[in-house]
C-alpha cells in the first residue's frame, strides 16, 4: 500500500486524488490573486478618501461616508456580490471587484480613522506651525506615521479578503474554489476536495502572514 494510500479514510477522504487534484486547482490561483491585489488596491485607495471624508467638519462628506461605511459593513459580501451580478447585470470578473473593493474599503477606512487618531495631535499642530497647508500635513506627515500604525490590521484585511474570493465562484469566476468544485463534481467527491481546498487556503494565507510578520519586523513595529 502506498503511503498516500495510507493516509486516506476510506468514505472520507481520498489522498490520491487530493494530491491528483492539486495541479487543476493551482490553475485558478492566478485568478484569485489577480481578484485579490485589485481588490485591495482599490480599497485602499477609497478607504483613504472615505476617511478623510469621515474627519472632515464638513457635513456634506462626513455623514455620506458614515452612512457608507456602516452599510457596507453591515451587509454580507455575498449579497452585495449578487446585486451587483444579477441586479446590474455586471460581467463576472468586473462585479467580483466592485462588490471586494466596496466591502474592503470600509473596513479599511475605519482602520486608518482609528491610526489617524493614534498619531499625536502635536504632529498636526506642528506641522500647521510651519505654514504646511492641510494636503501636504496629511500626504507627508500624518499618513506616513498611519500607514504604519495600520499595517497589521490590513494584514488581517488582506487575509480575508483572499480567502473571500472563493465566493466569486457563486458567479462562474474561474478562481480557485471554481477549479475544486469542477473537480468534485468529476469525481463525485466534494469532501475531499472540500478538505484539500482548506491545506491550501492555509498555506496561501501562512505565506502571507510570514510576509507581514517580516514587514513589521522591517518597520519596527513589533
Amino acid at each position: 500500500m502506498s503511503f498516500l494510500h495510507f493516509l486516506s479514510i476510506p468514505g472520507f477522504f481520498d489522498a490520491p486524488l487530493a494530491v491528483r487534484s492539486i495541479p487543476q486547482i493551482l490553475t485558478g490561483f492566478p485568478m484569485s490573486l489577480l481578484l485579490t491585489v485589485i481588490s485591495f488596491i482599490a480599497a485602499t485607495i477609497i478607504g483613504f478618501f472615505l476617511t478623510l471624508a469621515q474627519l472632515s467638519k464638513r457635513a456634506w462628506l462626513h455623514y455620506p461616508a458614515r452612512v457608507y461605511i456602516s452599510f457596507m459593513r453591515g451587509v454580507p459580501m455575498l449579497v452585495v456580490l449578487f446585486i451587483i451580478y444579477f441586479g446590474f447585470g455586471a460581467d463576472a470578473l468586473p462585479a467580483a471587484v466592485m462588490s471586494f473593493t466596496v466591502i474592503c474599503s470600509a473596513f479599511i477606512s475605519e482602520i486608518f480613522r482609528s491610526a489617524f487618531a493614534a498619531v499625536d495631535s502635536g504632529q498636526w499642530e506642528a506641522a500647521y506651525s510651519v505654514g504646511l497647508p492641510y494636503r501636504k500635513v496629511v500626504s507627508k506627515v500624518i499618513f506616513p506615521q498611519a500607514f504604519r500604525i495600520s499595517i497589521p490590521p490590513l494584514g488581517n484585511i488582506l487575509l480575508d479578503l483572499f480567502k473571500s474570493t472563493s465566493l466569486a465562484a457563486m458567479i462562474t469566476v474561474s478562481e480557485m474554489f471554481m477549479q475544486a468544485k469542477i473537480i468534485a463534481g468529476a469525481n463525485l467527491d466534494y469532501m475531499t476536495i472540500y478538505i484539500t481546498m482548506a491545506v491550501i487556503y492555509w498555506f496561501f494565507c501562512w505565506l502571507m502572514t510570514v510576509a507581514q510578520t517580516g514587514l513589521e519586523k522591517r518597520l519596527s513595529l513589533t
